[in-house]
């Protein structure tokens, strides 16, 4: 997992609330566990006119020229409800997110990000309305996640600060999912095996 400690980027507003993981990444393209392959089809029914991927909608902010390239996402309340699959976050890293801003997530949502490597921000209405109007009338803004300080601050001078359970931002600032986390104990894991095999060499 690749690990986040401070991070710049272009921000691109999502200005709907109740973002659902099924709009996130719809359940036809579910089919895979593989990781990737996902940011094509992020947000299918919005960014495309037809099922083809013929003909953009011009009107949805990841289509629009100016936004091309984003990392950041800015967002509204309860953004990822709905039913639980980490093809969600799957496909906004894959597309090229790093980040989330909002005010509030679905807990299964938020917990599935942080345990794949994609950092959600929680911060206020205000300061998210802020952020939003900074964006949209600065074409190019970059807004900066710093995880080690935990504070996210744009260039027109909004600095703020988010919360984030200890043992989640110390996985990501060091690049760990479950997995290698597990295996930074991996000396541990093989002596417990060699001890086992020894003491009960009936066992498989």
């Amino acid at each position: 997992m690749q690990a986040f400690t401070k991070f710049t980027g272009l921000a691109v507003p999502l200005n709907r609330v109740n973002v659902d993981t099924d709009q996130i990444s719809p359940k036809q393209f579910l089919k895979s566990i593989a990781r990737t392959g996902f940011g094509v089809n992020l947000f299918f029914d919005w960014r495309y006119e037809d099922s083809n991927y013929d003909k953009l909608n011009k009107s949805f902010p990841l289509n629009q020229q100016r936004y091309q390239g984003a990392e950041i996402l800015l967002a509204k309340d309860n953004f990822g409800c709905g039913s639980s699959r980490e093809h969600a976050p799957w496909a906004l890293m894959d597309y090229g997110i790093r980040a989330i801003i909002a005010p509030s997530y679905a807990d299964i949502f938020y917990n599935n990000s942080l345990k794949n490597g994609l950092l959600p921000v929680e911060l206020d209405a205000k300061t998210v309305n802020a952020l939003f109007a900074e964006v949209e009338a600065n074409e190019g803004c970059k807004l900066t996640v710093d995880l080690e300080a935990k504070t996210v601050t744009s260039p027109g001078g909004i600095k703020a600060s988010f919360e984030i359970n200890e043992h989640a931002r110390n996985n990501l600032l060091k690049g760990l999912d479950d997995i290698g986390l597990t295996l930074e104990h991996d000396a541990e894991i093989s002596a417990y095996e060699q001890r086992r095999a020894q003491a009960l060499p009936w066992l498989p």
